[in-house]
């Protein structure tokens, strides 16, 4: 089938998506994989449906052109209310899927989502769950905020709040099981914990342990992760092994994009560090 390509936390980073496409291209990629947070920062609400009608939705239609599959998904720093727009702008490429929380069938492989992340001390909580029923919230940064049309939701008691919510282990329970974990391919935009592939800045592993429960039980070929940019700088490590699974953190680096380029049926996997142009 040829390469398939992995990058997440572009962050709406345009010469990141311009430098994807073109190594999609130049290598022959059947597939790219985008593991979230694909919006920018700024001024979220605006700044974010601008990117995805004035750039995402021509940039999708270049992939469409070129015959090249691209499957993502909003994560916990793209406005959940801008859902809807993303997932009119997929439809309108056959070889482009929104995979949260969905299972898409792709050559021999099954390639599932999962946008949900474990709780942080951000204000912003669209995508935050507690990771299970023993979850021991981090410290806050304010109280946490929803996005709605044209706002925001302010929610007082976080915690009171995300204890009526399903955990991020319930969540996992509930995606669709795929049909040979050894063909399944999980997007998993939180890393598991236990890999070394979740160290934020000054050492503390951030993972998610119900997601490593979940990957131990499920035993899917591939998982796909990021959230956790520096991690790969902090730790030295981008990939591991839960029992079966080959499980990859690539980041992202602020000097150029972090982008694997990997084979399935091979399992072999390069992480690469590209140089990108200037804005323009």
């Amino acid at each position: 089938m040829g390469p398939f390509l992995y990058v997440t936390d572009l962050h709406g980073d345009r010469r990141k998506y311009e430098r994807t496409l073109s190594l999609a291209v130049e290598t022959g990629a059947w597939l790219v994989l985008n593991g979230g947070d694909m919006f920018p920062h700024g001024r979220m609400q605006e700044d974010q449906g601008e990117f995805l009608r004035e750039f995402l939705d021509p940039h999708f239609a270049r992939y469409q052109e070129a015959g090249i599959r691209y499957f993502g998904f909003p994560a916990n720093d793209d406005l959940r209310v801008h859902d809807p727009l993303f997932d009119e702008i997929c439809s309108r490429y056959p070889l482009v899927e929104n995979i949260a929380g969905r299972k898409v069938a792709a050559g021999p492989y099954e390639f599932l989502g999962f946008n949900l992340v474990t709780d942080f001390p951000f204000r912003l909580k669209d995508r935050a769950r507690m990771d299970d029923g023993a979850f021991a919230f981090p410290a806050q940064f304010g109280t946490g905020v929803l996005s709605r049309p044209g706002g925001w939701e302010e929610i007082p008691d976080w915690k009171a709040y995300a204890r009526t919510l399903p955990t991020i282990e319930e969540e996992l329970a509930a995606l669709p099981p795929p049909g040979d974990p050894s063909r399944a391919v999980y997007v998993i935009h939180g890393p598991p914990a236990g890999l070394e592939l979740d160290v934020v800045r000054g050492g503390q592993r951030v993972g998610s342990p119900a997601t490593a429960r979940f990957i131990r039980t499920v035993r899917p070929r591939l998982t796909l992760h990021g959230h956790i940019h520096e991690s790969p700088d902090e730790s030295g490590v981008w990939m591991g092994r839960l029992g079966e699974t080959v499980c990859i953190q690539p980041g992202q680096s602020a000097s150029g994009l972090s982008v694997v380029v990997g084979e399935l049926e091979e399992m072999r996997f390069d992480r690469r560090i590209l140089p990108v142009g200037c804005n323009g």
